[in-house]
């Protein structure tokens, strides 16, 4: 909002959005996506699994420097297609000043599938 105001919403709605912490284990170039993109698998521990998604981060990261790192996800948003790929998860990031995704993720080590508090 232009005003500075923020709208609030309550602790409750806020607990409904499962953020998760994974580590990607496949990152690859997504050529059909209509920006320049990854697809992802990652891994979000026994309870959740293995899920897919596409993300705009090819701006500061190759697919090799994705391969192990761990990342934010929001994992009980229903699947989107996009192109030839479902994502499952919505990977979490922040614009820098030029606008490029820079990767939301964690200060140590943490247990796939952990849910963030």
């Amino acid at each position: 909002m232009s005003d500075g105001v923020k709208p609030e919403i309550g602790f409750a709605d806020f607990e409904k959005v499962d953020i998760r912490v994974g580590t990607i284990i496949e990152a690859e170039e997504f050529p059909q996506a209509r920006k320049p993109a990854y697809k992802l698998l990652i891994d979000f521990g026994p309870e959740i699994g293995l899920l897919r998604s596409s993300a705009q981060i090819t701006v500061h990261y190759t697919p090799e420097t994705l391969i192990g790192r761990q990342v934010l996800g929001v994992v009980n948003f229903p699947p989107r297609q996009i192109g030839p790929v479902r994502s499952q998860v919505l990977t979490l990031g922040f614009e820098d000043e030029s606008g490029a995704i820079v990767l939301a993720s964690v200060a140590g080590p943490v247990p796939n599938g952990r849910k963030m508090l």
